[in-house]
């Protein structure tokens, strides 16, 4: 041992000795508290008492769980579904505010297999996807939706509005470049939020406009190649979109995507059940192969009746959600019920596609008669089952253009007609007024007759 070291331990039984006797003391208790902590059992096991099988089927008949709601009063009824015809403050009204385009969601076929599930597997999963939240419904909706769209594979999410917004963060991140249609939906915005990426819009359905930013990107990529090399390009547009009604020009945008190497993002909330010969969508509308799409997003709340939403293409790109697509890692799975009530929507929708050519020619026939009313301007497409109807010349005060707009909807729900969707596009780049008008497969001629007339009368009286 060295001078050094004999100094030390010298020094350590000096302070030792000259210590007080109570701080000694506290160190000691201490010290062996820290060995009890270490080595003793983190819990303690209660003696039980085992019970026999008579005792456990005894308690077993005695349970009797209680419901779940309590029992219908003699003279109460169950509340409407959202259909056609509501009642409003007493009154029987005709709804045209109800995203219920295909009118399966009072389908008693729908709502027989919805109450069998919920008979045989209970109310929710209460758990996500990954853990214990998978039932044999929710397989069997996958791959439903998968043979519908014709595509390898589809994933189902829990809540419509959480598809593509944790489908565009779970493949684009922070340095990455998304391109978007600056009239995309609010799910849309929220997506482009929590990716983190760079943003660059262009204008709504101008892709003259979308390869004049494709062009200086690729510029921008040229100084700097090794950065080009690892930044993924996106462009996310809709099919039909929910705040202008217009369509997307898909079969232009698949020839910029080969020409720029970029990938499609198409959400079809809007166009899922609509168009197309068998409700597929925009891409079986203007016949685009659905592999050039990398891939389709769309909620199950507008046409198919239920709740959640999906998202289709290749096995790999869909996979890659599973581990990545917030909404389906981290949410409590689609209950069961609502599962079977998409796969009878889907058999609906298969067995019956005139279905889809009777609410497009509702929706023409309400878009012819809708134009022409003196101080409104209906814009979309003829086939787009949400209709907006613009004030024709603006005030030049937002404020104004908003309340006029109101007193119009004012105006016409005195007429037995259900208050239209009535609001401002805040949400999107676009800063739209409108009132919404939407259009299903149940509404008569009636309906539509007495609509019409309504607004035509709405309108000549307060825009003069």
């Amino acid at each position: 041992m060295s001078s050094g070291q004999q100094w030390v331990l010298v020094e350590m039984v000096q302070a030792f000795y000259e210590a007080p006797a109570y701080h000694l003391i506290l160190e000691g208790i201490l010290i062996l508290w820290i060995f009890r902590l270490l080595f003793s059992k983190t819990y303690k096991l209660h003696e039980t008492s085992k019970l026999t099988e008579k005792e456990k089927e005894e308690l077993i008949e005695e349970w009797q769980p209680e419901p779940l709601i309590a029992p219908l009063l003699s003279k109460q009824q169950p509340s409407p579904p959202l259909c056609h015809r509501i009642i409003v403050n007493g009154r029987e009204c005709i709804n045209f505010a109800s995203f219920n385009f295909l009118g399966l969601l009072d389908h008693e076929q729908i709502k027989q297999k919805a109450l069998a599930s919920l008979k045989k597997y209970g109310v929710g999963t209460c758990g996500p996807r990954g853990f214990y939240g998978t039932f044999d419904v929710h397989l069997e909706l996958e791959s439903r939706l998968a043979n519908f769209m014709k595509t390898e594979e589809a994933i189902i999410y829990s809540y419509g509005f959480a598809t593509i917004a944790s489908a565009i963060p779970a493949y684009s991140k922070r340095g990455d470049i998304i391109f978007v249609d600056e009239a995309a939906c609010f799910s849309i915005q929220k997506g482009l939020q929590a990716s983190r990426s760079i943003i660059k819009y262009f204008k709504h359905n101008d892709f003259d406009d979308l390869e004049r930013l494709l062009k200086e990107q690729e510029q921008e990529d040229q100084k700097n190649p090794r950065k080009a090399r690892v930044t993924r390009k996106f462009v996310v547009v809709e099919g039909l979109y929910i705040n202008t009604a217009d369509i997307c020009p898909l079969p232009e945008l698949v020839n910029l995507k080969y020409k720029y190497k970029l990938r499609i993002f198409l959400e079809e909330s809007m166009s899922f059940g609509v168009l197309g010969e068998h409700g597929r969508g925009v891409t079986e509308h203007f016949g685009v192969n659905i592999d050039d799409i990398d891939l389709i997003s769309a909620n199950m709340e507008n046409a198919m009746a239920s709740i959640g939403g999906f998202c289709c293409g290749r096995s790999f790109v869909i996979d890659h959600q599973r581990l990545s697509g917030q909404g389906y890692c981290f949410s409590a799975s689609l209950p069961p019920m609502l599962a079977a009530a998409a796969i009878e929507a889907l058999n609906i929708m298969e067995e019956n596609p005139d279905i889809f050519t009777v609410l497009r020619e509702k929706c023409s026939h309400v878009h012819k008669a809708l134009c022409g009313i003196p101080g409104l301007k209906l814009v979309g497409e003829p086939f787009s089952p949400a209709l907006h109807l613009q004030l024709e010349r603006g005030s030049g005060s937002r404020d104004s253009d908003m309340q006029l707009l109101r007193s119009i909807v004012d105006h016409v729900s005195p007429c037995q007609i259900g208050r239209t969707l009535f609001g401002a596009v805040h949400l999107c780049v676009l800063l739209l007024l409108s009132i919404r008008m939407v259009v299903t497969a149940e509404h008569t001629e009636e309906d539509i007759q007495q609509a019409v007339r309504c607004i035509r009368e709405a309108a000549s009286a307060l825009l003069k």
